[in-house]
């Protein structure tokens, strides 16, 4: 004879449990406050006892929402993007509420499609990075009847709230640090900047710097696939072969910056006064490099926290919905631009 399958627990057994009501135990497990502390520290002591979880899909079909947030990224294995989740995770602590994630790859059609499996699933809200979608995208989330928040970019228009930093600014506050040291032979150097639009402002922003002092870019490079310091490396030693007068390289991302101050230390080449290096991120894996890379703090962690607390109902301003948070990118000259 097959195992025989436990029967599932319910509201009941938690009730019997603790000597309480079922009404009583379904206010405690809804998170209600009309409860007494005694009470409630009794029920959730009888349920954590007997290995009760409640049954939320019941809820949701009454609700028409779960109790989901959907999260949805370009990348899960970039190193970036792990700091924007722990902020969301502890902005939608305490709150009920838990985040599940989805990847785009940089790709417009993906993304599209990930929103509409995240929505079919009716939650609670979406967090998805960037402002720029789709048209079939837009729709989708504009019309969801829930809070949409889009992070990590403010240069554009949102669908309703938006937390995140200008990186044009970012890309002009990182060309005049560099022309105020005295650079000005500047190659740059990216990953898949055609399809990172934060990127290509940040690029855009630093092109529009450099143009007001009178220069340009001396050379660029480009690269379709994932960042490393393998491929920083290789790009950093490309550039240099072709352009041997460079003095200052800039990089779309910490990661393949940090592999290009690999290079030039291994070459012997003179960090920062015959050549200076940026990158963007300001990841703290790269701390124990034997030089600091000069970065921009992108604020990773605060941006995912507070697109959680507006999802969740906290904001700190007392609005609600439709909110603009601009936090400021933070430049860090490092040891690699002369001071």
């Amino acid at each position: 004879m097959p195992p025989q399958t436990a029967r599932p627990l319910t509201l009941r057994d938690v009730s019997e449990a603790s000597g309480v009501s079922e009404m009583t135990v379904s206010r405690v497990l809804r998170n209600r406050d009309d409860v007494s502390p005694a009470t409630r520290d009794k029920v959730l002591a009888a349920a954590k006892a007997l290995g009760y979880v409640p049954n939320k899909i019941a809820g949701a079909l009454a609700s028409q929402r779960v109790n989901l947030v959907g999260v949805i990224v370009p990348s899960l294995g970039n190193m970036v993007f792990p700091e924007v989740l722990r902020g969301i995770s502890a902005g939608l602590e305490d709150s009920g509420l838990q985040p599940v994630f989805g990847a785009t790859d940089y790709q417009a059609e993906r993304e599209e499609n990930v929103i509409y499996e995240m929505l079919s699933w009716r939650p609670s809200g979406v967090i998805v990075a960037g402002l720029e979608h789709t048209d079939a995208a837009r729709a989708m989330l504009a019309n969801a009847g829930i809070p949409i928040v889009e992070v990590m970019d403010i240069d554009g228009e949102a669908i309703d709230s938006v937390v995140g930093i200008s990186h044009r600014r970012a890309g002009r506050e990182m060309a005049e640090a560099i022309i105020r040291a005295g650079y000005r032979r500047i190659g740059f150097l990216g990953t898949k900047v055609p399809d990172d639009f934060r990127a290509r402002k940040r690029l855009e922003g630093f092109t529009e710097a450099l143009a007001q002092a009178g220069l340009s870019l001396a050379d660029t490079e480009d690269y379709a696939g994932g960042s490393s310091l393998a491929k920083g490396r290789e790009m950093t030693e490309a550039m240099l072969k072709r352009t041997p007068d460079l003095d200052f390289l800039y990089y779309s991302n910490d990661m393949i910056g940090a592999g290009g101050l690999l290079y030039c230390l291994d070459q012997g080449l003179d960090v920062p006064g015959s050549i200076g290096l940026a990158g963007f991120n300001g990841l703290e894996l790269l701390q124990g490099l034997r030089l600091q890379l000069a970065t921009t703090d992108a604020c990773r962690r605060e941006i995912g926290l507070r697109a959680a607390q507006i999802i969740a109902g906290k904001p700190t301003d007392g609005m609600i919905g439709a909110q603009r948070v601009e936090l400021d990118p933070i430049l860090n000259l490092g040891d690699t631009i002369r001071r």
